[in-house]
């Protein structure tokens, strides 16, 4: 069976593009393949973070995973800092990365564009974003498109270490999910939503209550026409809207544009909202049961046991590999 490994940061609440263009596709993923769900927040620290509120969205990540239906019995979900294979592997890995590839990374240069000082791991984190996805012997890696570059990285350094050293590292695919996997800011749709967006109005959070999500979807930017037509170039705004529609109800965005023939926005955005909140609804009522429950704790110390062990045997085999350590020691 082959492999597959996902990291999330818990930066911030995840929004119904995270769900639809991620979270919701590993329910499915999770029944053919061998998934490792990993909370990333070594990675979250290459920026600025309030340790309480950094520990609040570790929990709540993780709250998130299961009750977007991952299964524990048959996945895998732990925390990164809880497994120490990931800081080790990813400085080992930073010894065969160059530093002008990880200068080029579009994600580096966005961060650290028009700032004064810039940690040394937000230049460095691919390596360590490297290791997560090369402990597993992981074949395949769900991203979206913005993410693409990162997997090619990883090929990159695991190919280099793989002729260096030895050929011990499996080199993993991008997975790209066909549908729902970009979701639009709903007050610029030209961008993709952003859990960090600004403007509270362009996001809906998972965890947003029954009148927030109507309030945003009724404020949502769309155009003069008054029409329900898709048209992703032209109209951007009711195009998104519709993709909305049809990812949280099943139907075919042609089959929507049908139904609201000679209506206007008003009606479809109503409709819209009771759509999306209807389809959150038993997700947030597992999220509550969830969030303060011993089960959690259970889940995730399971997790990293499970991911420990595997993680630790690619551990020693690259240690070996590059000459560290003593060959005996156990």
């Amino acid at each position: 069976m082959d492999t597959i490994f996902s990291g999330i940061q818990p930066s911030g609440s995840l929004t119904i593009g995270n769900y639809l263009g991620a979270l919701r596709n590993f329910v499915d993923l999770q029944k053919n393949y061998d998934c490792y769900f990993c909370i990333v927040d070594e990675h979250a620290i290459t920026v600025p973070q309030d340790r309480l509120k950094l520990r609040n969205n570790i929990r709540s990540l993780a709250a998130l995973y299961l009750a977007a239906g991952i299964n524990p019995e048959k996945s895998t979900l732990f925390i990164q800092s809880e497994v120490s294979a990931h800081a080790e592997l990813g400085w080992m890995l930073q010894c065969v990365a160059y530093t002008g590839e990880l200068e080029r990374m579009t994600q580096f240069k966005d961060k650290s564009a028009g700032k004064d000082a810039v940690t040394a791991g937000l230049l460095t984190y691919p390596p360590l974003m490297a290791a997560d996805i090369l402990l597993y012997s992981t074949n395949l890696v769900p991203v979206g498109d913005d993410q693409k570059q990162h997997i090619e990285l990883t090929r990159d350094i695991a190919e280099r270490f793989n002729r260096k050293y030895n050929d011990i590292f499996t080199l993993p695919e991008a997975h790209i999910p066909k549908v729902g996997a970009r979701v639009m800011s709903l007050q610029n749709p030209t961008k993709k939503m952003s859990k960090s967006d600004k403007n509270q109005k362009a996001t809906i959070f998972l965890l947003d209550d029954e009148n927030k999500i109507e309030k945003k979807i009724k404020s949502a930017v769309t155009d003069s026409q008054g029409t329900i037509e898709f048209d992703k170039e032209n109209r951007p705004g009711i195009s998104n809207l519709l993709t909305i529609y049809s990812s949280f109800s099943g139907e075919t965005i042609d089959a929507i544009v049908e139904k609201y023939v000679g209506r206007g926005y008003g009606d479809f955005k109503q409709d819209l909202a009771e759509v999306v909140i209807n389809a959150l609804s038993p997700l947030q009522k597992r999220y509550y049961d969830l969030i303060e429950s011993d089960r959690l704790d259970e889940v995730l110390d399971l997790g990293a046991d499970k991911a420990e062990v595997k993680a630790n045997k690619m551990l020693k085999k690259a240690k070996k590999a590059m000459g560290l350590g003593r060959v005996h020691k156990k």
